[in-house]
Parts: C-alpha cells; structure tokens; sequence
C-alpha cells in the first residue's frame, strides 16, 4: 500500500470511529497511594483491544472504576457514551463483564446458575445462546458448580459475559484455567464476535493471546500508560531478530549498521535486532560465505519487559 493509500486508510478508520470506552485524566488514589496516575485512552466501537501490565499495574483499577465498583478520584470515566458513575445501572445492563475474581453459587447447577442471571438480566429468552456457548465450550450444564474444577468455572464466566449479546465485553484474564484447546476456542470466539460488531477490552498479562487477537494495545505501568499501538504497526515498530553463521571470520564492525541493535557475536555467530528495512542487513550479510540465518519476529513479551524496565516512577496498585 502507498502512501496515499494508507493515509486514506487511516482517515476512513478515524472517521468511522465511535468511542466505546473513553478515559480522560483519569485518576485513582488509595490514600496516598497513587494507583492511576492520568490515563487518557480512547477504545472504539469493533475494536478487540488488549490491556497490559504486570500484576498491580492498575489494570483490575481502571476496569472496576469504568464499572463503578470504585469510584474515581479525578477525571472522566465513560462506558457507551455514559458516564461511568451516574449511568452505572444502564451501562450494567448493556455490557457482559468477567472480573479476575469470578464468584459462583456453589450449591446450584450450573444450568441453574446461568438462567437465574439471564432473568436477573432481564432476557430470559436468551436462553438458546447460552446452550450454544455451553455446547461450543463442552460444558456440562448439570453439574453443580462445588463440583468444577478452576477451567470449567472460567468457562462459565465466560459463558456469562457474552450470553446475553452486550455491546461491550470486559474480560480480565479471561483464560485463566483454561487448557489449550479451550484457548484456541475462545480466540476464534473473539474473532466471531468483532465480525459481529463487538467490542472486546481485554485485560492480560499474558502477551502471547494479546498479540493473536486484538486489534490495539494499551500497556500500563505502575498506573502510568506507557504506550497505545496498534498490533500491526507494533510488530512493524519492535523489528526482528537475525542470528546468522558465517562460514569465515567475519569482523564485527562489518554489521555495524544504524538499523542494528545488540549486536552480539564471536566472529563466526552473530545473533541482532533489526528495526526498521531489514533489506540493507541481509545484503550486508550477504556480501561474506553463510553457513545458516534465521529471522524471528521480537516478541511482543520482550517489548513489553523492555518499556516496563525503563520505567522508574514508583507506586501502583492492583
């Protein structure tokens, strides 16, 4: 894509843009303790957006303060257009949410459990979507919750958040517990439901889901946000990892190129980072006898732990 067609792009993106969920110098304290310091984001209608952090970055803060279960200390906080305090009771009612720490009925089935909370919210005849997804994520409706183990009572959190079609989905940690397989069903679950026009905020640490299955990232450190990208722009801007053999001695400042970090190597094997056109470095490394090369994609996690070691401010909450 051109220059001109990727501008056009961007603007048909920003123009078809309708904020879903909108902080503006938001703001926690606990007493002294500074948990949200200042967050500006802006999450968009279809969007399947990742919230990151290490545990007691703010993450589980900021999604309790867009619910109302805590109340701000400074700024504005609004969920579909509405503010997230005085428009709790409606936002509730139009969005599915699984907290990191999901409380279930022990004595009651779970089939029991389910239709109790579609009439509590108030769509009984929801009821055939909840079998749907209990049957997409193999899950015995007849057992009583006390008997589950941590994966199938994750799979009925899940099953609870998305049951009645909300507009908004707000997950934190939405896999844990669950085996691979469920993982790989619930990422091709998310990408159903974007196509349908939903939209998912995505709290993790996991980084690895993250980069399969959203759209944009946001990465939170010590209540700071520290960076807002877009996945594919991101993977462009985190380069690429080159480990190469050289099948003669090969002089180190022969790589030395301005798109060349962490250059590290012995003279036979070179192992760098690559950010930016990775063209210049292959013919550089061309120009001598190889024996091998491979290029991996930098990861995500490493980008991650490389912003987070770089922050110094102190503070934070869960």
């Amino acid at each position: 894509m051109d220059a001109g067609a990727d501008a056009t792009a961007t603007s048909k993106r920003t123009q078809a843009a309708e904020p879903v969920i909108e902080l503006r110098n938001f703001v926690k304290h606990y007493g002294d303790v500074e948990a949200v310091r200042g967050i500006d984001l802006v999450v968009n209608k279809g969007e399947v957006f990742g919230f990151l952090g290490p545990n007691g970055a703010g993450k589980t803060t900021a999604i309790r303060t867009m619910l109302d279960f805590i109340r701000r200390t400074d700024g504005d906080v609004k969920v579909l257009g509405l503010d997230s305090h005085d428009d709790t009771k409606v936002i509730r009612q139009r969005i599915g949410y699984l907290p990191g720490e999901f409380g279930l009925y022990e004595g009651l089935k779970v089939r029991e459990f389910l239709l109790y909370l579609l009439d509590v919210r108030g769509v009984p005849e929801n009821e055939k979507r909840m079998l749907e997804l209990a049957e997409y994520f193999d899950l015995e409706l007849d057992r009583k919750i006390r008997e589950m183990s941590k994966g199938n009572r994750q799979k009925v959190g899940l099953i609870q958040a998305f049951m009645h079609d909300p507009e908004l989905v707000i997950l934190d940690e939405p896999t844990s517990g669950l085996d691979p397989l469920i993982q790989q069903k619930f990422y091709k679950m998310i990408s159903e439901e974007k196509e349908n026009g939903r939209t998912v905020f995505l709290s993790s640490h996991v980084l690895a889901e993250v980069e399969h299955i959203c759209d944009r990232v946001a990465i939170i450190s010590e209540g700071k946000l520290i960076l807002v990208e877009r996945i594919d722009v991101l993977k462009e801007k985190v380069g690429k990892v080159l480990s190469v053999t050289f099948n003669e001695h090969v002089p180190r400042e022969e790589l030395e190129l301005p798109s060349i970090e962490d250059l590290k190597g012995d003279g036979r094997t070179y192992t760098m980072k690559v950010r930016g056109d990775i063209d210049e470095v292959v013919k550089r490394v061309a120009a001598h006898s190889v024996q091998s090369m491979t290029v991996e994609t930098y990861s995500l996690e490493e980008l991650f732990l490389e912003l987070y070691n770089h922050t110094d401010d102190p503070g934070g909450d869960a």
